[in-house]
């Protein structure tokens, strides 16, 4: 069994950041995060996509501080949290943020996750205890998508799923291989056609000035994420349909970038219209309310690639929550 690894094992991976990091201890893991705003505003919680370390969000917290107390982690297997093997799945995930919701922000909390990060979004609004969730922002989650064999559309397999595969093959489990020169010059091959065609509309490139350099997402993050979630380890115990059927908070759901290759069926994007009607449909079906925003040519974040239109899109939401609470 390969061994736990934390931050310190790790020391020369990291970059520095315009807001201070902190570390929880969770019990299994240590879960780091950075905080921003007034402690005594309403708290919000930010959940990174796969791949994505907290600071995937620096450029949207300034906006958010003058709202909230933000809250923004590192999902343990990304960034300085720790690494687990053998311990990555939606419910160990979803299990880590209620210990942190608990033990650090000990308040009822909005949600905000992205990607793999809208699932675990998802996740709490149907799995956390009364009370602990206000609301979620699912910001373009691979509802889904990103099961092997889900009940609507195709699974990740047809989808993201040879990313990841990529990822694993040319970086390893917690980086053992680590050829990250390889993997960029093995994608024009390694990718079907369909995902490189529209990779660039999902996920553009950062501008070449963009701080922290390019790759350093990658380097803070352990692919055996990628292989956990193409061979269904990661989803096998949190069935969407059923998870969607449970979910008790109000929902505010954002749909990007998506295109469906008409040849191959391949899905390039986060989830196809008819799966993102389907999980629509259940959230209500379980006397939820839901807000559906499309975005059809955003890219698959948001909060990164256009930072004041995700926070206007969520204060407007927010809002209509704060409204429907004072009556």
């Amino acid at each position: 069994m390969t061994a736990y690894l934390e931050a310190d094992d790790r020391p020369g991976t990291f970059v520095s950041h315009a807001f201070d990091e902190h570390l929880v201890d969770l019990g299994e893991i240590r879960m780091n995060y950075a905080t921003a705003g007034d402690p005594a505003a309403p708290a919000l919680l930010l959940i990174p996509g796969q791949s994505e370390s907290w600071w995937g969000y620096e450029p949207a917290m300034p906006l958010l501080a003058e709202h909230f107390h933000v809250h923004a982690v590192d999902l343990r297997g990304q960034g300085r949290s720790t690494w687990t093997p053998g311990r990555y799945t939606i419910d160990v995930f979803g299990a880590d943020l209620e210990r942190f919701i608990d033990l650090v922000i000990g308040r009822p909390t909005l949600v905000s996750g992205m990607s793999s990060g809208g699932v675990l979004s998802a996740w709490l609004s149907a799995f956390a205890k009364p009370g602990a969730i206000r609301g979620a922002v699912w910001e373009d989650p691979p509802v889904f998508a990103s099961q092997t064999t889900p009940a609507v559309g195709p699974g990740i397999r047809q989808a993201i799923g040879p990313v990841f595969t990529a990822w694993n093959t040319w970086l390893g489990d917690q980086w053992k291989v680590g050829d990250l020169d390889g993997l960029m010059r093995a994608m024009p091959t390694a990718l079907p056609p369909e995902i490189l065609r529209a990779l660039a509309s999902m996920i553009p490139p950062p501008a070449p000035d963009a701080a922290p350099p390019p790759g350093q997402n990658l380097r803070e993050y352990d692919p055996e994420w990628g292989r956990a979630f193409v061979s269904g380890a990661a989803t096998a115990s949190c069935d969407h349909e059923t998870m969607l059927r449970h979910v008790r908070v109000p929902v505010l759901f954002t749909h990007h970038f998506r295109t469906v290759d008409e040849q191959t069926g391949r899905l390039v994007g986060a989830s196809t219209d008819q799966q993102a009607r389907r999980a629509c449909e259940l959230v209500t079906e379980a006397g939820q309310r839901v807000d559906y925003r499309s975005f059809p040519d955003m890219p698959h974040s948001m909060h990164e690639h256009a930072p004041k239109q995700y926070v206007e899109t969520l204060l407007d939401w927010v809002a209509t929550l704060e409204n429907e609470e004072s009556r």
